[in-house]
């Protein structure tokens, strides 16, 4: 960590839902092993934006909403004593408040949905926004299984965009501060596949591949340096990213992606593989940005 970030809290949207339990878990787990402090951040919504509210009911609602946070403060000291804790309380929708809270934060932790949305509902709408517009690395804690194995493992997905050297670069990070291994994946779509219908003319596609999984090993192990006893393994597949990697996500700690990628429309703040993750990961998944 550099001294420009030292003393950044860990930011977690907390709202006492069952995914917000889960997001404090980790966000607890991060503080400590970086010696960072918790803010265990609430939203206060009133959301009938054109409809007026009593001054009285409005005391109610803030006592409500500062009980939920004192809630979060008190099961975050519960999971780890040491760690400096503290309360925000911020007026606004979640995804507003997260984004303005972690442009300080070293990073921000949420769960994959609160308490609004409706039954069924598989990701909130924070939990997509704030990835999408956060220049700090965001982590959504899906639903958490019973772990498969008890050995860290953390999966990044790598084409050689901006995006995706900022998630390698934060999965080498996060696997030494939790003594475990990377997997870093690359997809190679073939010419004549789905998405590119017809081989190009004077080409040779095989080479193409080679000097793709050549490029891929190099940028890898050249990142991989900045942490020489972090495990490393490296991955260059014919498949689709997006079922790659959630298949990739089935025995791993966490997956790692950035906010776009190689095949994303220019229109998109998160590129459609990652949004596919944030739906069906069997894990939690990092969101990085080049800016991270």
């Amino acid at each position: 960590m550099s001294d420009a970030h030292a003393g950044r809290p860990i930011l977690v949207g907390y709202d006492d839902s069952p995914g917000s339990q889960q997001a404090l878990t980790w966000a607890v787990d991060e503080a400590r092993l970086r010696g960072l402090p918790v803010l265990v951040c609430h939203a206060l919504h009133w959301p009938y934006a054109l409809r007026p509210i009593a001054q009285e009911v409005l005391a109610q609602i803030e006592q409500v909403a500062l009980g939920v946070v004192e809630d979060g403060v008190r099961r975050a000291l519960e999971l780890a004593p040491g760690v400096d804790v503290q309360p925000l309380l911020i007026r606004g929708t979640p995804a507003a408040v997260l984004l303005e809270a972690g442009r300080d934060a070293e990073l921000t932790v949420l769960g994959s949905r609160g308490q609004g949305g409706f039954d069924g509902l598989q990701v909130g709408s924070a939990a997509v926004q704030v990835p999408a517009h956060s220049a700090r690395p965001v982590i959504v804690v899906r639903p958490l299984l019973p772990p498969g194995s008890q050995d860290v493992r953390i999966v990044v997905g790598v084409d050689g965009s901006p995006p995706s050297l900022a998630a390698l670069a934060f999965a080498l990070d996060e696997a030494a501060l939790r003594g475990g291994a990377v997997t870093a994946l690359c997809c190679w779509t073939p010419c004549g596949s789905s998405s590119w219908q017809d081989p190009l003319p004077f080409v040779d596609s095989q080479a193409l591949r080679r000097g793709a999984e050549s490029r891929f090993n190099e940028v890898v192990s050249h990142l991989a340096r900045n942490h020489p006893d972090v495990p490393v393994t490296t991955e260059f597949v014919s498949e689709r990213p997006q079922r790659a990697l959630i298949d990739s996500s089935k025995d791993a700690t966490l997956l790692v992606l950035g906010n776009t990628g190689n095949e994303s429309p220019s229109c998109l703040l998160l590129g459609p593989v990652t949004q596919a993750a944030l739906l069906e990961a069997w894990c939690p998944i990092a969101v990085a940005s080049p800016s991270s």
